[in-house]
């Protein structure tokens, strides 16, 4: 939808003359970088219960999950993916995350993303508000 968007744009500054188009400003927030993940290694992962398809790596300060050959990092109220757990990290909208990552329970993250804080967008079972805040470890304690 942002190519569209974009190519929307382009063909109608391109239709403008010069004098028209220097005041026209393009300005398409997709958040700020995210931190850069630093270890020496790849992280030990362990599969989330309940998603078989995603991991995360509970031995992390970040939250870090792992999915069908790639890796999501949510930070800041922003999603990213990258083919790394170094990254580079390139923004993801929250509606183009597959479908296990967002089905993954706020107890297997450290800081739960905003979906999860405000439900704003419903969310799957075991995403209520409070259940597993400030475990992040993946157990029931």
């Amino acid at each position: 939808m942002q190519a569209r968007l974009l190519g929307v744009l382009v063909a109608w500054i391109a239709g403008m003359s010069i004098a028209e188009a220097a005041d026209v400003t393009v300005n398409i927030n997709l958040g700020p970088p995210p931190p850069p993940v630093v270890v020496a290694a790849p992280p030990p992962l362990v599969v989330v219960p309940g998603v078989p398809v995603v991991q995360y790596a509970p031995s992390l300060q970040v939250d870090l999950f792992f999915h069908d050959h790639r890796w999501y990092y949510p930070h800041g109220g922003y999603w990213y993916v990258g083919p790394s757990f170094r990254g580079p990290w390139t923004p993801i909208p929250f509606a183009k995350l597959p479908r296990p990552i967002v089905a993954v329970p706020v107890r297997y993250y450290k800081v739960p993303p905003g979906h999860l804080k405000h439900r704003e967008h419903g969310g799957p079972p075991g995403h209520e508000p409070g259940k597993g805040k400030g475990k992040g470890r993946g157990h029931d304690d």
